[in-house]
């Protein structure tokens, strides 16, 4: 019988690429580590992603770029930057639903296999010391209630992330040497979940 290797879309910014730590550090490359372990056959993902895209630049690449028609899996973790730059609320959550729809797409439409990730909060890092971080931590949450009512408005996962984020945050070894970017350490957290999520997926299809 011919093994099923499991096709993995990951999209996303800085957070997916994992930022100032080793490829194999980041929360893809970890669950997949952890997924090979329980003896489920994967390729590498397919990351399309980038360091200080928005949902705009995010959604402008998947239209001008050729990718395979279906995936097994996709992840998606987006949106920091909207926040970072300022952007508008109302136009996140339109990108968002056209992101979600293209992730939709990729899947055959089968909304169980999309887990989307909510946004970390960089104000707890070092880098934001010289910033409003309660500010920041308001526009967090408003962008990631964003993101939460829209993947209940198409059925999708959402995966939190951000509380424990922060409270991991009062810990350096949970920062990157950047001063900005979360460590291996806490993608590996967020490895867990999505590799949890993932292999239930895989039992229930």
């Amino acid at each position: 019988m011919t093994k099923h290797y499991y096709s993995w879309l990951a999209l996303g910014d800085s957070y997916t690429i994992g930022e100032a730590v080793a490829l194999h550090e980041s929360f893809p490359y970890q669950a997949l580590q952890l997924l090979r372990k329980k003896g489920f056959h994967f390729h590498a993902p397919e990351i399309v992603a980038k360091t200080g895209w928005t949902t705009f630049e995010l959604a402008e690449h998947l239209l001008h770029t050729t990718l395979n028609d279906q995936y097994d899996l996709i992840t998606l973790l987006i949106g920091v930057n909207n926040q970072y730059r300022g952007l508008s609320l109302a136009d996140y959550r339109s990108d968002l639903e056209f992101l979600l729809k293209k992730a939709l797409h990729f899947t055959g439409n089968k909304k169980e296999r999309v887990v989307v990730v909510s946004i970390p909060d960089w104000g707890r890092t070092p880098f934001a010391a010289e910033r409003d971080i309660n500010s920041i931590a308001m526009e967090i949450d408003e962008y990631n209630a964003a993101k939460k009512a829209m993947c209940e408005k198409y059925e999708v996962t959402f995966i939190d992330i951000t509380e424990a984020q922060r409270a991991d945050s009062d810990d350096a070894s949970f920062i990157a040497a950047d001063k900005l970017h979360p460590s291996g350490k806490e993608y590996a957290k967020w490895a867990e979940k999505v590799a949890e999520q993932f292999e239930l997926i895989i039992y229930n299809s």
